[in-house]
């Protein structure tokens, strides 16, 4: 139906408000899709910052998609960094294959408390959604302010001109990590990034220390990351996950504040 978009980013920042609305790590917008999509997604960070597109965000909408009839088992939606291809493969478990590895830098040295961090760098998509990647074996023993003043320092170091999404990981297995993601336009840790999962994975499986297909643990659960390749080249970098319907409701207009 008719919306303005020029509203969404106070619209973000109202509902996505913890205390005093719904809370919620970003906002998505369901639109027509302009091209041969079945829909267009428009996502937006809860600081109201439009994001180029969300891992997460699209299986949870590929999963909207379906239960609201506008597509079925295979949806094809439409984001700002290009289309993203989604696939239910049970009630509440999606996969979606998230937009394709460009700017691919592999080792950039970053200055930290008397040493050098050794960070890989990508973006997904094009326009791209930046992401730094970084191993970190005891980043879950560090204490949070620490590691989220690391997180603050790498998101807007000065080789990142759009910033980045920080994600921080650890091997716990050949093809098992453990991560979690400090998040441009959120300006903290989530539960879960869908796209900083693959970009770690896909970090990983280009310098040869896990293979194409891996778990992730992360707060918010496990997602699975498959690379599908031609020859040595990736074809699809693949997300797969749980995607729970939570409720349905009505939004009062007294509770939106611009």
């Amino acid at each position: 139906e008719p919306f303005d978009e020029s509203a969404a980013s106070a619209l973000a920042r109202s509902l996505c408000d913890r205390r005093r609305s719904i809370g919620a790590d970003g906002l998505m917008l369901v639109t027509r899709a302009g091209g041969d999509a079945d829909y267009r997604m428009r996502f937006y960070n809860s600081d109201g910052s439009p994001g180029e597109m969300c891992g997460n965000g699209a299986r949870c909408i590929a999963r909207y998609g379906y239960d609201r009839g506008l597509a079925g088992d295979i949806q094809r939606i439409e984001t700002t960094a290009g289309i993203v291809v989604g696939q239910r493969i049970e009630e509440d478990l999606y996969c979606v294959r998230l937009n394709d590895p460009t700017a691919v830098e592999t080792e950039i040295g970053i200055p930290w408390d008397g040493q050098i961090l050794s960070v890989s760098y990508m973006e997904l998509g094009d326009p791209g959604i930046p992401h730094a990647v970084l191993e970190l074996p005891e980043w879950d023993l560090m204490p949070e302010d620490e590691l989220r003043s690391l997180g603050a320092y790498i998101r807007s170091y000065a080789a990142f001109p759009k910033g980045a999404n920080v994600t921080f990981r650890k091997r716990l297995g050949r093809d098992h990590v453990k991560a979690v993601t400090y998040e441009r336009g959120v300006e903290d840790f989530t539960y879960a990034c869908g796209t900083g999962t693959g970009a770690s994975v896909y970090a990983l499986a280009e310098k040869r220390r896990c293979g194409d297909h891996a778990e992730v643990e992360v707060k918010g659960g496990l997602l699975i990351v498959d690379i599908v390749r031609d020859g040595k080249k990736c074809r699809d970098l693949l997300l797969t996950g749980p995607a729970s319907m939570v409720c349905t409701g009505e939004i009062f207009d007294e509770a939106i504040s611009q």
